[in-house]
This record gives structure tokens, sequence and C-alpha cells, in this order.
């Protein structure tokens, strides 16, 4: 299965057109609004923040997908340059106005349209603009436009981020394409509407449009984003924070003659292994475009009592201010993340506990190693760094991907008004 990070991902999935415009969100007069317009209904999935301050778009979508008969989408619009976050009664106002104008723009069916907001926290939409900007949208869709709407939906992001999939075998025929955005505030910690979440972990702005022409059922592609997502959005983290707008959306259209995709079969074992690789692509390129960031951090920890304590673990290493500036000086100061992994509040053992850098082993069964310290420093100068942690107690695993804390970005975040 391969993966392409190809610009234009959304669009390349037959019956979507896209589009991204600017209407004056952003003070660079940058593409600041993207939409995306089904074809044909499309069934569709959600996950959300688990923020309590959850933002007025969140909120709205939420109350969508939760109904016990939850509609077709045609549609989704997205916003950058404002988070539509705590604004109280009024954004949520604005959230479903901003749906409404989209259907009217597009001649849809009510309640057909969600939204995604991102941007600065605590500030009102200008509407007027938005509304501009949804009409002038639509006029641009078209079968080329999700490039365009990939860079519409970026704040401090650099690069935008896309990810593409084709599967055609005697056992499925599909494909997905997704784009998502974040670079701050992300640690995602997402879960489906109006369900709790258990994650202790509720830390992003991360947002994530994934489509597909694929024929699933609501309640078989909420099952499928649930299970992508556990091991690839909500293992991601850059500083801790967690958004008030996190949200992935999949859209599920059907091909016309198509068959539809039902559990157990192996034409869901594929679709659910390339929404795996889809959100695994997408989830990386994230945190390797962190604010400031100059390398992309692979920490995986084995050996745990159970996957859940593995996870735990490697983000408490992923989020250690001392060992993430290590990495971006090149110091090997391995201390650091025995001193994280030790408050991490999970079963460990000191005398079985073994540690990577790479190839280099540093420490077994608790007692460091000696190892070429000159070695060491240059793998953390190169542009992926991974680092594996043995607990040797149970066969629990887990994968987390962070970047390293530069001067940059402070000077990001100093400057940066959220």
């Amino acid at each position: 299965m391969r993966i392409e990070a190809s610009p234009g991902a959304v669009t390349r999935v037959p019956g979507y057109r896209a589009a991204g415009v600017a209407c004056g969100l952003k003070q660079s007069g940058q593409l600041d609004l993207a939409l995306v317009l089904s074809d044909h209904p499309a069934t569709a999935a959600g996950v959300f923040t688990t923020n309590v301050f959850r933002a007025a778009p969140v909120l709205y979508d939420e109350a969508l997908l939760a109904r016990e008969h939850p509609p077709l989408v045609r549609a989704v619009v997205i916003n950058a340059g404002n988070a539509n976050a705590c604004t109280g009664a009024a954004g949520l106002q604005d959230a479903e106005r901003m749906a409404r104008i989209t259907e009217e723009a597009l001649g849809l069916p009510r309640d057909t349209v969600l939204v995604m907001s991102t941007g600065v926290i605590g500030h009102r939409l200008p509407m007027d603009r938005v509304e501009q900007g949804i009409y002038a949208a639509a006029q641009s869709l078209s079968t080329s436009g999700g490039a365009a709407a990939a860079r519409a939906i970026m704040t401090t992001d650099l690069v935008p981020k896309e990810a593409y999939v084709r599967i055609d075998s005697e056992n499925g025929r599909f494909s997905i394409g997704g784009m998502a955005k974040g670079s701050g505030m992300i640690h995602p910690a997402l879960a489906r509407p109006a369900s709790p979440t258990g994650n202790p972990y509720p830390h992003a702005t991360m947002l994530c449009l994934i489509v597909s022409d694929a024929r699933v059922s609501a309640p078989v592609l909420q099952d499928a984003l649930d299970a992508a997502v556990a091991r690839s959005f909500n293992r991601i983290t850059v500083d801790g924070d967690t958004s008030t707008n996190d949200t992935v959306l999949l859209l599920a259209s059907g091909q016309e003659n198509a068959t539809e995709i039902t559990p157990d079969s192996e034409a869901h074992r594929l679709f659910q292994a390339a929404l795996n690789e889809v959100c695994t692509s997408l989830a990386k390129q994230i945190a390797r475009d962190g604010e400031g960031a100059t390398r992309l951090v692979e920490i995986t920890v084995c050996g745990a009592i159970s996957e859940f304590e593995a996870e735990r673990a490697a983000k408490t290493i992923a989020t250690s201010p001392l060992v993430k500036t290590a990495i971006f000086g090149a110091d090997p100061n391995w201390g650091r993340i025995l001193a994280a992994v030790g408050r991490s509040n999970v079963h460990i053992d000191p005398q079985r506990t073994d540690l990577w850098l790479g190839p280099v082993q540093l420490v077994a069964a608790g007692t460091p190693l000696d190892f070429d310290v000159h070695a060491a420093r240059a793998m953390l100068r190169q542009p992926e760094v991974a680092i594996r942690l043995d607990l040797g107690l149970g066969s629990g695993t887990a994968t987390v991907w962070t970047c390293d804390l530069s001067y940059k970005y402070i000077e990001i975040n100093a400057e940066y008004h959220t």
C-alpha cells in the first residue's frame, strides 16, 4: 500500500470538488476559507476535541452527527484565522449560519453541511467576509481545487498536509484522500460525539478532512475512524496543549454500483488498513511541521503491561521540555528520558529497563552503557530521530510522534496572538 503525500489529495478521490479562497480572515491576505463538496450524499463520521471549552463549530458538528439518524453530508466548509471558540451563543449561531450560507450557495438541503474553524480564540467571526468567501468558493469549486483547499486551512503551518491512497483489488476498489492542518497547540485527544474519552491526555488545533468514494454505513464508518485516530492523531504532540477546535471528519460517498463495505469482510480490512495509513501519514506530517521544529521524533515504548500504559509513558517522554530541548541541541542526555518516564505513573521496574537511540543501546537493565557519543550526536542531528524504551514487563507497545523544541517555537508563540 503506497501512501502519496501529493497536492490535491481530497479531489483526487472521484466525486469530490474543492476550492480555497481569501476572504480577509487572515491579516496576511492569504487563502483562508476552504470548501469541499461531495457530488453525492455521503455518510459521515467525526471525532472531536475533549477540551471542555469546545468551539462553536465543534458543538454544531457534534450535534448533527450525534442524531439518532444523522443526515447525509454534501459539503464541509472550513475557515482559518478565527477559531470561533469561547464566543458563546452568538458564536454557535455564526457556526450554524456558515452551514446555512453554504447550503444556500450550493443549493443543498438543510443540515447537509459540516463546519470547521481554526485560528485566534475569543473573537466573533466577521460573517460578512465569511459569507463573501463562501459564495466565492462555491463559484470556484473544481476537481483540481484540493491543493488550494489544503493551503486555505493553514495557520502557523509552514506546509500543507495531504495524503492519498488508491485500493484496486478483487476485494475492494476505492480511494481515500485527506488534508490536515496543525503546527502548534498540538496534543489531540479526540473522541466520537457524545461519548466519554477515557483518555488521560485531553490535549491541538489540528483539523483534518478525509474523503472516500467507498460505500460504508455511518456506524461502520465511525468505528473505522475511531480505530484509525486512536493510533495516529491521538498519538502526536507538539506542545502538550489541546485546542478547543480539534476535529477529524470522514466522508464516504459510495461509488456508483459499489458494494457496501461491511464488518468482518476482506473489503473492510482493506478499508481500515488504508484509513489507518492515511491518518498516520497526516499525523506525522503535523508533528514534523510543529512550530519551530527541526526534527521529527518517534518514541516507541514496548514491554509495558498494557498498550494504554505504553502510550502514557511515550506521551510523557514526548511532552518533556527537557527531552525535546536536548534533541534540538543534539545532546544524548538520556537521563532526561528516564526521568520523564519515571513520573508517568505507569508500572516500571528500573532494573528491567532498556533504552535505545536509533540502533545504539544507551541503557541495559537500568544500567548505563558505554556508547559512542559522537555517533549518538550525529543521529540526533538527523531529520528523524527514533527513541525506543523497553520496560521489560509485558507486551504493551505504543508509538508516539513529536518534534524537538527550539528557540523558534518561543518566538512564534510570543508573537502570535492566540
